[in-house]
């Protein structure tokens, strides 16, 4: 990243540290969601997801819970919680599974939210801190002899602003999208949500059905 080496990052002054502290819980938060993500893709079973559907279209609610099995597809879950309550525990089961999936789908990203608004603003505190030193310098009159120690000061000063908005940006892209993973996750649950209330209606208890 930014951080060439040593002398630059110390360059930056003590503003640094914290934005040293923002990109290392950054890149282990985007880590964190992009293994979240690959495994929820490879637990998918999309297939039987929808002869599970079809077979609940037609009131087979026992052939279903066979086709569901021990599947790890976290969709089949919420058919499987769906089929095995009654119809009138049936809406709210499916909002407490709605719930309980966006909590996991979300995880972590008021994190990546707040350090990608965070890390620019501390920047440009440590380059005003910067400057506001530079102008010191000015005043002693020491500007005045050597002019290079005001603008090596302002050079410097401007570092903590690259490295925030590099780590904004840098976290900004894989947040955008997660967030679309959430909000299309979240949609196909509630697809299936949907679907379950329509088409176990009126079909009583798991173990009534046919």
């Amino acid at each position: 990243m930014i951080f060439e080496n040593l002398d630059f990052f110390r360059e930056g002054g003590v503003i640094m540290y914290p934005l040293l502290a923002c990109s290392i819980i950054s890149v282990t938060f985007i880590v964190e969601r992009a293994i979240f993500w690959i495994g929820y893709r490879l637990r998918g079973d999309r297939a039987r997801l929808r002869e599970v559907l079809g077979t609940l279209r037609r009131r087979e609610t026992a052939a279903a819970r066979d086709l569901i099995g021990t599947s790890r597809d976290p969709l089949l879950k919420v058919v499987q919680l769906g089929i095995d309550n009654d119809q009138n525990a049936l809406r709210g089961n499916m909002e407490m599974a709605y719930a309980e999936e966006e909590k996991r789908f979300n995880r972590f990203m008021m994190v990546l939210d707040t350090i990608v608004t965070l890390a620019p603003l501390m920047g440009i505190l440590g380059t005003v801190l910067g400057i506001i030193e530079s102008f010191e310098i000015l005043g002693s009159g020491l500007g005045r002899t050597d002019p290079l120690a005001v603008t090596s000061g302002i050079a410097k000063a401007l570092i903590t602003t690259a490295a925030g908005l590099v780590i904004a940006i840098f976290t900004l892209i894989p947040y955008n999208f997660y967030r679309s993973r959430v909000d299309n996750s979240l949609a196909e649950v509630e697809e299936v949500a949907t679907f379950l209330e329509v088409n176990l209606k009126g079909t009583g208890s798991a173990e009534g059905a046919s």
